[in-house]
C-alpha cells in the first residue's frame, strides 16, 4: 500500500503545482473514516481507496481526480455524507465523489426497481465529468485485482460476470485498453477456470518450446525496417487467455488451430512513418487480405488511432502487427484518461457521442430490463463506418441497417425514413451496411416508426426509439378509445361538464393530464364511478354498487376494429 508521503511525491512528481496540504487532508480523512473496517483479504480497508488513487497517479490525472478516488467510499460505507466532503474539500470534489457513489449503487442494478433512473444518473454523471468514470473503472480493477480473497464463489461470479458485461466494456468505450484486458482476464480466471488454466499451461509450454520466438519476431521486423531508414521500437506479446479463447470460441477451432497468437506493435515517430513502415512490412512479407485496417484516417470512437495489419511470416504463421506513433499509443492504452494528462488542466469534453446516445436510450426506454438490453447494445458491438451524402462519418455495429444509419444521423430522421439509397442504388431498408457505404436517406412528410423494423435494427438507440414510438401511437389510439367513452360517463353526472371541470378531476385523481385520464379510460384501469366523483364530487352517493356500468351508457364505434 502506498504511504501518504509517497502518494503526495507521485502527484508533485508530474503536477508541481498541486495542493499539498488538500492531498493529505484528504489521506487522513479516509483512514480514519473506516477506521477498523478491514476488507476480505484481512487487509484495513483504507488500503483500497489508497490503491485505487495510486492508479489514478499512473495516469497522472489532476489532484480532484486523486482526492475523489481517496474519497469514493466514504459516503456510501462510512458515516460522512456528501455535505461532510463539500465542507472539508468544496463543491467540484463533492459533485465528483456523488458522481461515483451513484454509480457503485447500480452495480445491484438487476435487483433495483430504480435501475432506469439510476443508469441514467450515471450516464449524466458520466458525460459530465469522464473522471466520474475514470474513478470508477480504477475502483472495478483494484476490486478485480483482490477478487480471490473472497470465499463465496457465487460472489465471485456475479462481481466477474458484471464485470465483464458492464466495466470491461466501459473501459473499451473511453479507450482504456489496459484496464479493459486486465479486468476480462482477471473475470475469465473466475468465469472459466478449466479454460483459464488450460490455455495458460499451453502458453507456458509454447513459450518453453520456441525459446524467444517473440523477441526473434520483433528483432526482424525491426531489422527490415532500419533497413529502409526507418527508426522505430518494435514489441511483441503473446496474445492473453481470454483473447486466445474468443478466438477459439468464434472460430470453433483448437487451440492449435488458432494461429495468430503473437501481435507486435511498431512505434513511429510521425503518421508518415506509420504508413512507410507499413509499406516496407507488405513489401517484406505477405499480408492477408482482409485483415488491414486504418484507424488513423478513420479513428474509433473512443479516438483509437493505429494501423493494423496481419503478416504470413515463416513456416506460415500468421502475426498481427500494430503501426502507430508515441502519443498515438499513450492515448490508445489509457484512452480519455491519457487525454486528461495531454490536456494539462483543462477541461476536456467528457460528453463523448455514444455518451450522449445512451442518454437518449435511457429516455426512450420502457422498463429496467429494456434498458439493459439497449444499453448493452449500445456499448459492446464491434463497428464498421458508414457516410452521409455529404461525408460525414457514423461508426456503426456490424450488421447495421440503414434505419440505424438515420437514427444515428438523427432521431428525427430515423422516424420519417421511407427508403435509402446504398451507394447510389435504391435499396430496401432492411439491407446490412458494409463498411465504406455511402448512405442516403429518404424521409416521408407524415411517416412514422413501424414495428417491423424491430426485426432487423441492431442499435440499441435505434431499438429504444422504435418501441417508444410504437407505444406512443398505441397510448394515442387508446386515448381516443377512451374519449368517446367519456362522453357516455359526463351524461352521466347531475352537471354540464366542461373543460374546468375536467382539469379540476385530473387534480382529484392525481394525474398528469386529460390525455392521462382518457387513457386510464380506454384502458379501463380506472372505474366510471370513480371518473364520475371526480367530475362533480358526491354524485355517485346513492347509485348502487352494483349497477352494471357497461351496459348502462350507449354503444361506440371503433374505427378500425371489425364490426360485430
Amino acid at each position: 500500500m502506498l504511504r501518504q508521503y509517497e502518494l503526495v511525491e507521485r502527484v508533485l512528481g508530474y503536477d508541481p503545482n498541486a495542493d499539498e496540504a488538500a492531498l493529505n487532508r484528504a489521506y487522513v480523512y479516509t483512514v480514519q473514516k473506516h477506521g477498523t473496517q478491514k476488507r476480505a483479504s484481512g487487509d484495513p480497508y483504507f488500503s483500497h481507496p489508497v490503491e485505487v488513487a495510486g492508479l489514478m497517479t499512473d495516469l497522472q490525472l489532476d489532484q480532484e481526480t486523486i482526492i475523489t478516488a481517496l474519497l469514493h467510499d466514504t459516503v456510501e460505507d462510512t458515516l460522512a455524507t456528501i455535505e461532510d466532503v463539500e465542507a472539508n474539500f468544496g463543491t467540484e470534489i463533492a459533485r465528483l465523489v456523488d458522481g461515483v457513489t451513484k454509480l457503485s449503487k447500480i452495480e445491484s442494478m438487476a435487483e433495483d426497481e430504480r435501475a432506469a433512473e439510476n443508469l441514467r444518473k450515471f450516464l449524466l454523471a458520466m458525460s459530465e465529468d469522464i473522471r466520474v468514470l475514470l474513478v470508477k473503472l480504477a475502483d472495478r480493477l483494484h476490486n478485480m485485482r483482490t477478487l480471490h480473497f473472497i470465499k463465496s464463489p457465487e460472489k465471485r461470479q456475479r462481481i466477474a460476470r458484471e464485470t465483464m458485461d458492464i466495466y470491461a466494456p466501459l473501459a473499451e468505450r473511453v479507450g482504456m485498453y489496459e484496464y479493459m484486458r486486465e479486468m476480462q482476464l482477471l473475470a475469465f480466471e473466475q468465469l472459466e477456470p478449466e479454460a483459464h488454466a488450460t490455455i495458460t499451461k499451453r502458453l507456458a509450454e509454447l513459450r518453453n518450446k520456441d525459446g524467444g520466438q517473440v523477441d526473434a519476431i520483433a528483432l526482424k521486423i525491426k531489422q527490415a525496417l532500419a533497413e529502409s531508414g526507418l527508426k522505430v521500437e518494435v514489441s511483441g506479446r503473446e496474445k492473453h487467455p481470454y483473447s486466445i479463447w474468443k478466438k477459439m470460441a468464434e472460430r470453433h477451432v483448437s487451440f492449435e488451430q488458432v494461429t495468430d497468437i503473437m501481435a507486435f506493435r511498431v512505434i513511429c515517430e510521425n503518421e508518415d512513418e506509420c504508413y512507410r513502415a507499413l509499406g516496407v512490412l507488405h513489401q517484406t512479407w505477405q499480408f492477408l487480405p482482409g485483415k488491414f485496417k486504418d484507424y488513423i484516417s478513420t479513428p474509433k470512437n473512443n479516438g483509437y488511432r493505429s494501423l493494423h495489419t496481419s503478416l504470413m511470416y515463416e513456416n506460415s504463421m500468421r502475426v498481427e502487427v500494430q503501426i502507430r506513433t508515441r502519443e498515438m499509443h499513450q492515448r490508445n492504452e489509457f484512452g480519455l484518461a491519457a487525454h486528461w494528462a495531454y490536456k494539462q488542466g483543462e477541461r476536456p469534453d467528457g460528453a463523448v457521442g455514444w455518451l450522449r446516445d445512451l442518454i437518449e436510450i435511457v429516455d426512450a426506454s420502457h422498463d429496467a430490463e429494456e434498458l439493459l438490453e439497449h444499453a448493452r447494445l449500445a456499448v459492446y458491438q464491434d463497428r464498421i463506418f458508414a457516410f452521409t451524402p455529404k461525408g460525414a462519418l457514423f461508426q456503426l455495429p456490424i450488421g447495421a441497417t440503414p434505419v440505424d444509419f438515420a437514427f444515428a444521423v438523427h432521431t428525427d430522421l430515423g422516424a420519417r425514413a421511407v427508403g435509402a439509397k446504398i451507394n447510389g442504388r435504391h435499396m430496401p431498408l432492411r439491407t446490412p451496411l458494409q463498411n465504406g457505404d455511402v448512405v442516403e436517406v429518404i424521409k416521408g412528410k407524415n411517416a412514422e416508426p413501424q414495428l417491423s423494423w424491430l426485426g432487423y435494427v441492431v442499435t440499441g438507440k435505434a431499438r429504444a426509439a422504435i418501441r417508444r414510438a410504437v407505444r406512443l401511437k398505441e397510448r394515442e389510439e387508446v386515448a381516443e378509445i377512451g374519449r368517446k367513452l367519456f362522453d357516455g360517463i359526463a351524461s352521466r353526472v347531475p352537471a354540464r361538464i366542461g373543460k374546468k371541470a375536467i382539469r379540476d378531476a385530473v387534480k382529484r385523481l392525481e394525474l398528469i393530464d386529460e390525455d392521462d385520464l382518457m387513457f386510464l379510460i380506454g384502458a379501463a384501469r380506472i372505474p366510471d364511478r370513480d371518473v364520475m366523483e371526480a367530475l362533480v364530487p358526491g354524485c355517485t352517493a346513492e347509485i348502487d354498487e352494483n349497477e352494471d356500468w357497461a351496459k348502462s351508457g350507449p354503444s361506440i364505434s371503433i374505427r378500425g376494429l371489425t364490426p360485430g
